[in-house]
């Protein structure tokens, strides 16, 4: 005679679709930006995609500095809020990143220009998707810290201000 049991089921995870050609979209968008890590999480799926260093032709970006890695949270946010470090605006995301919205269109911000919270300073592309960055502190940019039409990393300087 079979036993009851008590205990209540065990919980079902949550399914997420992923499609290949997502994931083949993201390795493609790695070698296109010469990156070797990148790291995801959307809707409870997290994906971590990385390759050997040793063929891949050398890339520098701006280290990332100290105080930063202590103030920032673990991962954006899904707004993509910038994080912002003393007084620079932080990328939130990797991406490619565009300081116009076309390249005939003129800079959303210029040094010298002052910005709210609500300014749109950049936008990232990740996936073919196009993040609108907004300043999220007031003040007058001093400086464009990344170059248009570049890949940028999660916590690279965007810009400075005052």
């Amino acid at each position: 005679m079979p036993r009851k049991s008590s205990s209540p089921p065990p919980k079902q995870k949550k399914e997420t679709n992923v499609d290949l050609k997502d994931i083949k979209a993201l390795i493609d968008l790695m070698q296109k930006n010469g990156l070797t890590a990148f790291e995801m999480e959307k809707d409870g799926f997290r994906i971590s995609l990385a390759k050997e260093a040793a063929f891949a032709s050398p890339v520098s970006y701006a280290p990332v500095p100290q105080v930063a890695a202590a103030a920032a949270p673990a991962a954006p946010t899904p707004e993509a809020k910038p994080v912002i470090v003393g007084k620079e605006i932080i990328s939130p995301m990797v991406g490619t990143l565009y300081t116009a919205a076309s390249p005939e269109s003129p800079a959303f911000v210029t040094v010298g220009q002052k910005v709210t919270p609500d300014t749109v300073v950049c936008i990232i592309e990740a996936m073919k998707v196009m993040n609108e960055i907004k300043a999220e502190v007031s003040g007058t940019i001093t400086e464009v810290a990344a170059e248009n039409g570049q890949p940028v990393q999660f916590g690279q300087a965007l810009f400075r201000y005052k």
